[in-house]
């Protein structure tokens, strides 16, 4: 008798709880296969001269892997790692396992699509199917008011009828018992060296989190404690009251947390406490991941206005490289800018209201192309996502389709916050 077993591919959802993909893996196999591939497309130099994937992203992503990897060890298991592109060595897998079928969750960035339907194609040689799942969002498709092709391109809209037509369906458990294919040789984590990372590069770094599950629940069961520290610390100030962040981005971005998990949490957290400013701006922040994931689903690149939006990011036009490196480095001048440069330099993080000052000081201020500020971003950013990330800096810049609702970009209230006129705009603020 041939037992069915599953490659379980893990990609950004490094976690074991309201894994759907897993727990259906589970129960439709006899054993499976988990897998994560370190694919060198994401450790290499853009032609923005900005790496793919910075040191403290890195750094993250190992701790994260490290720590999933453990967990299916204390099940009795462990975690396949492979250095390489997952189209070159999957089939090759399958067929030394005997694999009849692949799992893996649908990412909608325009590079990671094109890898799933890589992989699709040389698996379906050998007539083996690569199932998709969806477990990213806070909604599920199929829940939502309305098909992806009519989900409102306005935020707001999309925020309106989804809260009130829709529901957040209850988390998945983390199995407590799985059957794993029989193997020898599970293959150990790269180092930041083996990912091509000097020691000057690595010395530099201060991230703040650690990366994993646990991890990321002990900080979201932090964020439960209205008498937690986490809402005393001292932070980055916006006119005159302290930003708060709840910092939980980092492991949603790479599926350590579920969002579901954190919705359902802050639910009961709001019944305990009440309501509460803070929890409501983690639940908002859920619903904006969820929007730019959809919009990214539903127009793909056509979710920028910019009609040659592919051309500038394949041959990037000359800048004013003086001007992006002031920016870069923190140097501009304008305190507030520099200072949350330094921090995301140092640390790969910032808050979004630090994300929005330096982001309009570099497209409205110094008056260079946003896709400048996204590429840098993706590089130091350890909660980066494709989707966020990208339709962040495009709402910023107008190049977004929702240009309608204030609430995804207030200009006039990020100059005042500047301290900036509009009649000061241009390069001619550094001379």
């Amino acid at each position: 008798m041939k037992f069915k077993k599953i490659l379980v591919w893990f990609r950004n959802d490094l976690r074991l709880h309201d894994n759907e993909m897993l727990v259906e893996a589970i129960a439709k196999s006899d054993s499976i296969l988990p897998v994560y591939f370190f694919d060198p497309r994401y450790f290499i130099q853009t032609k923005f001269l900005t790496a793919k994937t910075g040191v403290n992203r890195a750094k993250f992503l190992l701790e994260s892997v490290s720590a999933l990897k453990e967990k299916l060890r204390v099940l009795g298991g462990d975690l396949l790692i492979v250095e390489g592109k997952p189209e070159d060595h999957i089939l090759k897998i399958a067929e030394q396992y005997e694999i009849s079928e692949v799992y893996h969750h649908r990412e909608v960035g325009v590079e990671e699509t094109r890898i799933s339907a890589l992989v699709e194609d040389t698996l379906w040689k050998q007539k083996i199917n690569l199932k998709h799942f969806i477990g990213h969002t806070l909604y599920n498709k199929e829940d939502l008011p309305f098909p992806i092709k009519d989900i409102p391109d306005v935020f707001s809209q999309f925020k309106k009828k989804t809260e009130r037509d829709a529901n957040v369906k209850e988390c998945f458990e983390a199995p407590a018992k799985i059957s794993f294919v029989e193997n020898n040789e599970w293959g150990g984590l790269p180092d930041l060296n083996a990912l091509e990372f000097d020691s000057n590069t690595t010395s530099e770094s201060q991230v703040a989190v650690m990366g994993g599950e646990s991890a990321g629940l002990a900080q979201l069961d932090e964020l439960l404690d209205i008498d937690s520290p986490i809402y005393k610390k001292t932070g980055a100030k916006s006119g005159g009251k302290q930003a708060f962040s709840s910092r939980l981005s980092a492991w949603l971005a790479l599926g350590c947390l579920s969002p579901r998990k954190v919705y359902w949490a802050i639910k009961f957290a709001e019944q305990r406490f009440g309501n509460n400013g803070n929890f409501s701006q983690i639940l908002l922040g859920l619903l904006y991941r969820d929007y730019y994931r959809f919009m990214f689903k539903k127009h793909g690149v056509k979710f920028f206005k910019e009609p040659n939006l592919l051309t500038i990011i394949d041959t990037p036009a000359p800048e004013e490289e003086f001007l992006m490196n002031l920016w870069r480095q923190g140097n501009t001048g304008q305190p507030q800018v520099d200072a949350y440069m330094k921090e995301l330099n140092r640390t790969g993080f910032i808050p979004n209201i630090g994300r929005l000052l330096v982001a309009t000081y570099l497209i409205h201020v110094l008056q260079l192309h946003w896709t400048r500020g996204a590429f840098y971003f993706e590089e130091k950013l350890i909660d980066y996502s494709a989707a966020s990330n990208w339709g962040n800096w495009a709402s910023i810049a107008g190049e977004g389709l929702d240009l309608k609702s204030k609430t995804m970009f207030d200009l006039e209230k990020q100059l005042k916050m500047l301290d900036i006129n509009r009649s000061e705009v241009g390069h001619s603020y550094l001379s």
